[in-house]
């Protein structure tokens, strides 16, 4: 992306009412901690994670389907 590019969707940004602003804030805030953080992956683990990802295992359900299933019983 370029600047000329950022710079566009930065001035459509502050056209948009002042709460969906301090939302985009309050993002690349949390974006510049988590560059600041000293917490960093492995090459292994973000490999590790990664394959997660793209193959979740088959044996577990998420949560949500967990909580239905005790709460129609």
């Amino acid at each position: 992306m370029t600047k000329a590019e950022l710079k566009e969707i930065l001035d459509r940004v502050l056209t948009w009412p002042p709460e969906r602003q301090a939302d985009v804030a309050h993002m690349v805030e949390l974006m510049e901690e988590q560059d600041s953080s000293a917490l960093r992956l492995t090459d292994d683990q973000a490999a590790e994670v990664r394959r997660r990802l793209a193959g979740p295992n088959p044996r577990r359900i998420p949560a949500e389907e967990v909580f239905k299933r005790f709460r129609s019983s």
